[in-house]
């Protein structure tokens, strides 16, 4: 077996693609590892570009329907060879051979089963969405009142983006993002892998979160840093957030306790609500930036039949 499996995939984004693959042959030194990118059904170039550029040194999978992220990632990891598994998303570039940094580290914590580095924007800002902890009631409560969005960079009323931490040095975490995320091989068959029924968005929360019942303990660490751009093959606010949301309702439903999930449900449904009121109030009095805001909230929550989740 060897060491590491690296696995990407694309929808409809060649060239992030393939500066993604640049990367990851320029930073990554492991002399054993493999590349393996499905294609979920692009519409564009995709599979002629990247096969064309880099077919010779990656094991392609071409897939004829959009199977999501969760699922797609699932196909490919049938077909890794490596001790680990690195799912990397098609909008990254490795900096400072950040791959063996993470495995590096990974050693160093063996017990942790589940490992992440920092990630950056393309401008080289901070891009906090590298990890989360957990949803809870008090999360979802700040969330449907307002305070994460008021006080972004307090961990007290934005607790899921830990929003006073500036990602550097090493944490314990609930979640590492699924764009750089390192997992043993043996844990990711133990859980199965992702489940489908996260299409896009979710998917790593319920993973990390089944992990810990397994004594897993998700680490990150500020030595291994990436850039990640960030919805490079999402392009529609109202249809983004009415996936995130659907996947978001779906993990309350399925990690909550049984005493706490009716009430988990009903402060996650005032979240949307209470942003379509207040953009709407903005909007009245004359901030026109609140206008647009307003709009995309107001079809969110007329879409709500689409992630409410009734059952």
């Amino acid at each position: 077996m060897m060491l590491l499996s690296i696995i990407i995939v694309n929808y409809n984004t060649p060239k992030h693609t393939l500066a993604a693959l640049t990367s990851v042959f320029k930073e990554q030194k492991l002399t054993d590892f493999e590349v393996i990118v499905l294609d979920n059904a692009s519409s564009d170039d995709s599979v002629e570009v990247i096969t064309r550029t880099w077919g010779n040194k990656i094991h392609f999978i071409e897939s004829k329907i959009n199977r999501g992220f969760a699922e797609g990632n699932n196909l490919a990891a049938k077909q890794a060879t490596g001790e680990y598994l690195l799912l990397l998303n098609p909008d990254t570039v490795v900096l400072n051979h950040a791959i063996d940094k993470l495995i590096g580290f990974s050693e160093k914590y063996p017990d942790a089963g589940i490992w992440g580095g920092r990630t950056l924007f393309g401008d080289k800002s901070l891009n906090p969405f590298s990890c989360w902890q957990r949803q809870t009631l008090w999360s979802l409560m700040s969330q449907a009142l307002g305070l994460s969005s008021l006080f972004r960079r307090s961990s007290v009323f934005n607790p899921e983006g830990m929003g006073s931490w500036d990602r550097g040095g090493i944490r314990e975490v609930d979640i590492v993002s699924g764009c750089f995320f390192l997992i043993k091989h043996s844990l990711w068959k133990q859980l199965d892998g992702f489940d489908p029924v996260f299409f896009m968005y979710g998917e790593e929360a319920d993973l990390c979160l089944r992990a810990k019942k397994y004594g897993a303990q998700p680490i990150v660490t500020s030595s291994a840093t990436i850039i990640h751009y960030g919805g490079a093959s999402e392009k529609v606010p109202t249809d983004t957030l009415v996936k995130l949301l659907k996947a978001k309702m779906l993990l309350v439903r399925r990690h909550f306790s049984p005493y706490t999930v009716r009430l988990g449900v009903f402060l996650f449904t005032c979240w949307p609500l209470s942003r379509y009121m207040a953009h709407e109030i903005l909007s009245m009095i004359g901030r026109k930036s609140s206008s647009k805001s307003k709009q995309i909230w107001k079809n969110v929550w007329g879409r709500r039949a689409e992630w409410l989740i009734l059952r």
